[in-house]
């Protein structure tokens, strides 16, 4: 078909039955991270876009990596950035889920398969009426950029080649497809790993009281560091978390440990950031080296940091997305981070919307599912949504 555009006029199940079949299609594409190939899905998106008639091209990184970029040119140089990933989580134990997790199964009125939810579902959506839009030769006022990411799941690779690639995008809004049970959502927690390792002093088992017990110090600090994030709390999102993900230390069975090590993730509501959580940390470390006059030591390193994100309630692409949803329309957040955590820190001054079919409690568990209802709402909001941009 190459890029000519469709004349004849489908049904509106016919539409139903070509949303749906590119949403299986996508799901029967393996994009485990650090498994599959995620550019695979990049490619077959690319190849469905560009038969629609958008601008498209894959994006490579490396063997295993790549982006797809789909752009809708418009009348002007204004930009509006969608955005979803590509890649999905492994599947886990087998044993618990009751369908094969690589193969998009139809039940009722489910799609299962991993990916369905997190986040393949709010992928196809925007892919489908993207490509409606360009099929039917309409130029919208703004330009509207598709990317879909790969890696998002680790290290973010797929969002910091866009940023490379496109340093002065600054998009007007940036629209990501994560699950949000067809609602607004207008914040997200950001993230930090954080390994900390403690030295304090070995003693007699007997005589605890001599030495200083790197494993109990750790311990409490991260205790403490926990409950002094927990003092804010945000509208949305709740309060902050901390998790200890891994402890290590330990000699014998009497002897008091003298080096420890841990793992955290963190889980930060806004207005809290990096620099904040860490002097809280050094506080606190501080008070608990001065018992021990430098007999106890911290080193903390974060190894991982995604910035909390929010769009206040007065942010007029809000006003119009909870518009569309209509009278059941909500305000809500997700506890884990997206790509907006990367793609923000280049356009820091971009209100960042989540809106998808996918449901938020189902990411990364067995069974994982999308209603097929609610898939076809999302299509139905997300293309008021596009001709409102087109206009």
């Amino acid at each position: 078909m190459g890029t000519e555009k469709r004349t004849e006029k489908r049904t509106e199940e016919q539409r139903r039955a070509e949303a749906l079949a590119l949403l299986k299609h996508i799901l029967d594409i393996p994009s485990v991270n650090g498994k599959d190939r995620e550019q695979e899905t990049a490619v077959y998106l690319a190849e469905y876009l560009k038969r629609k008639g958008m601008e498209t091209r894959v994006q490579l990184i490396d063997e295993h990596h790549g982006n797809v970029i789909g752009v809708l040119k418009g009348k002007t140089e204004e930009t509006i950035l969608f955005n979803g990933h590509l890649d999905t989580v492994p599947y886990g134990d087998i044993n618990e889920w009751n369908t094969n997790p690589a193969v998009c199964t139809e039940q009722d009125g489910r799609l299962y398969a991993r990916g369905a939810s997190d986040m393949k579902s709010g992928l196809a959506v925007m892919a489908f009426v993207l490509g409606e839009l360009a099929e039917s030769g309409c130029v919208p006022q703004k330009t509207i950029v598709f990317a879909g990411t790969c890696d998002e799941e680790r290290g973010g690779l797929g969002a910091k080649e866009i940023i490379k690639e496109y340093p002065d995008l600054f998009p007007e809004l940036l629209l990501i497809g994560e699950p949000t049970s067809c609602q607004a959502g207008v914040a997200q927690k950001g993230c930090i790993w954080l390994k900390l390792s403690v030295s304090g002093k070995t003693s007699h088992g007997a005589e605890p009281w001599q030495g200083i017990n790197a494993l109990e110090q750790g311990f409490g600090l991260l205790a403490d560091l926990r409950e002094e994030l927990k003092r804010e709390e945000h509208p949305v999102l709740g309060r902050s978390t901390l998790q200890i993900t891994m402890a290590e230390g330990g000699i014998a069975p009497n002897m008091t440990p003298d080096r420890a090590k841990f793992l955290a993730d963190i889980r930060i509501v806004p207005p809290l950031n990096e620099k904040e959580v860490l002097n809280r940390l050094e506080c606190l470390m501080q008070k608990r080296c001065e018992v021990y006059n430098g007999g106890l030591a911290f080193v903390p390193e974060i190894t991982n940091y995604r910035m909390p994100a929010e769009t206040g309630p007065e942010n007029q692409w809000l006003h119009r997305l909870k518009g569309f949803i209509g009278d059941d329309a909500g305000e809500t957040g997700i506890n884990y981070f997206t790509d907006a955590s990367i793609l923000l820190t280049a356009w820091p001054d971009s209100p960042a919307l989540l809106f998808g079919p996918g449901e938020p409690q189902m990411c990364h568990k067995p069974n994982e599912y999308v209603e097929i209802s609610k898939y076809l709402e999302a299509i139905r909001v997300m293309e008021k949504f596009c001709w409102y941009i087109a206009k």
